[in-house]
């Protein structure tokens, strides 16, 4: 049996060394019956094995995240826009400096929003605190999208507070690499938005929404969604920055045109402090 497992495993080095000696001089992949199928992107990629990349997805992060004792998430959504109140700073006083007004313009936006920043921060390190020494069925991980403003500072929070954290990032042409502050292996790259949500799902206890745009209104709403039609089990819902969401979205005119019902907005509550938006997700738990 153990030779069996040694021809096996020299197989699998055989097909990735084909594929290793192609990169290295730049030659193309083309199609090859003989090529394990496996081990051939060009198979891969195509349109009739879109289901098996779906599976794929699906199960490397489940498959790493289970190996890492990662059961139960926080997961912190926001613009990935935002920077830290020190980087704002920097690129103000540049901009300033360069005297173009619609740096400046964009400048002093990137300040005044950086304190969102700063409270993602350290919430993330709330929630890595309360586990520092708990069984790992009772910890909780930071777990975010893995891309630049709040999810890079929720992921810091977690890493100051001596904690791991999971970074779920997507393939875009704007955001090349996870941020620096995601557990390496627990850094996963999607290609498909849809497993994605999958697996943000998968794992979370609780769901915090800093002030985002398209892409943090787009998981927000899939997560309230999806509670809302009992497609997943309740759980804490904290959108944070009452004024911000008050401001973007009128949810009291959804009731009022009968589009919701008066409960659903129990469904989510604010926040406005990292420790408010911590305590509510507590006491839902009774931790």
């Amino acid at each position: 049996m153990s030779s069996n497992r040694n021809i096996h495993d020299q197989r699998l080095a055989d097909a990735w060394a084909t594929l290793q000696a192609h990169s290295d001089t730049g030659l193309p992949l083309d199609r090859d019956a003989s090529r394990l199928a496996f081990a051939d992107p060009e198979f891969l990629l195509r349109r009739e094995t879109r289901g098996i990349r779906f599976q794929l997805e699906l199960l490397k992060p489940d498959l790493e995240q289970q190996a890492h004792g990662i059961e139960n998430t926080v997961v912190v959504f926001g613009s990935a826009r935002f920077r830290s109140e020190e980087e704002a700073a920097a690129l103000l006083a540049a901009a300033e400096a360069g005297g173009d007004p619609q740096v400046i313009h964009r400048a002093r936006a990137l300040a005044r929003n950086a304190h969102w920043y700063e409270k993602a921060r350290a919430f993330g390190r709330l929630v890595a605190e309360y586990s520092t020494g708990k069984e790992p069925r009772d910890m909780l991980f930071v777990c975010t999208g893995g891309g630049p403003g709040i999810m890079q500072a929720a992921n810091r929070g977690a890493y100051e507070g001596n904690g791991i954290s999971v970074g779920l990032a997507i393939a875009l042409p704007m955001e090349e690499a996870a941020n620096p502050y995601v557990t390496p292996a627990l850094s996963f790259k999607f290609h498909y938005f849809a497993l994605r949500k999958m697996h943000f799902m998968m794992r979370a206890k609780a769901l915090v929404a800093f002030p985002g745009g398209f892409g943090t209104l787009d998981e927000l709403f899939e997560v309230i969604t999806l509670v809302q039609t009992r497609k997943a089990k309740q759980v804490p819902i904290v959108l944070f920055g009452t004024e911000y969401w008050k401001k973007v979205i009128n949810f009291e005119a959804l009731v009022d045109e009968g589009v919701v019902s008066p409960a659903d907005l129990d469904l989510f509550r604010y926040a406005d402090e990292p420790q408010a938006a911590w305590d509510h997700i507590r006491t839902f738990y009774g931790l």
